[in-house]
């Protein structure tokens, strides 16, 4: 069984979430605030968050971005959920390593199918298909130990980041759109715009790249989206 930490301050969305992941198989835990969920957080660790963004205290978004800077939480899966529509708190949210993005009102079922698929997605081992580790040039990848090191020194990479880089290595020099990406690493059901994949490349680019304003491995493709080099240029 799934355990799921709710993190929501309105006692009675908290309790409707809950709920509703509770009839549907998984095992819910409800903090109304950031602080009691670090507490909880220094125990057993959750499969999968359900964050609000506006809570008392700490921030959702300041405390995704406390979640993706320690190793020890940095692979969680995060569904972000507010009130708030603005794009910017969409793009905001994805940047800081949000996996994806519930604009309230919306249906506990729609909820349920997000998280059932961030899970899957951030579960899913490598096929066959995939190398066991890449490297050159300074990127060192283990992907069955879900490591990425750069020039000798680890970086933490988020799952939707992991997922993007893997798919990556493992179809070089072919090109892909926004969509195709959006498709083959969030999902054909998962309701994100296509910005987002710009937002992940540039973060992920700042972490692999030794120059991401010049970049030697995720490369753009002018009008048609972006490659994986498979060598030195």
């Amino acid at each position: 069984m799934k355990t799921v930490l709710v993190i929501e301050d309105e006692a009675a969305v908290r309790d409707l979430i809950c709920h509703h992941l509770a009839r549907e198989g998984f095992r819910p835990q409800g903090c109304r605030d950031a602080e009691s969920a670090y507490r909880l957080l220094q125990g057993d660790l959750p499969d999968a968050i359900v964050l609000d963004l506006m809570l008392p205290g700490m921030q959702g978004l300041e405390f995704c971005r406390m979640l993706r800077a320690k190793e020890r939480t940095a692979g969680i899966p995060v569904i972000i959920v507010t009130a708030k529509e603005d794009e910017l708190d969409k793009l905001l949210g994805f940047e800081l390593g949000a996996d994806d993005y519930l604009t309230k009102p919306f249906s506990p079922r729609e909820l349920v199918a997000r998280l059932r698929a961030v899970l899957r997605r951030s579960s899913g081992a490598g096929s066959s298909l995939h190398p066991r580790c890449f490297e050159r040039d300074g990127l060192f990848v283990d992907f069955a130990g879900h490591q990425v090191k750069v020039r000798g020194k680890e970086v933490r990479l988020t799952a939707t980041e992991f997922r993007l880089l893997r798919h990556f290595i493992s179809h070089p020099e072919i090109v892909f759109s926004r969509d195709e990406l959006l498709d083959a690493v969030w999902g054909p059901q998962t309701f994100v715009l296509p910005r987002t994949v710009d937002v992940h490349i540039q973060r992920l680019r700042s972490l692999i790249e030794e120059d991401p304003s010049r970049p030697a491995f995720i490369v753009t493709v002018r009008g048609a989206g972006y490659k994986f080099r498979s060598g030195s240029q």
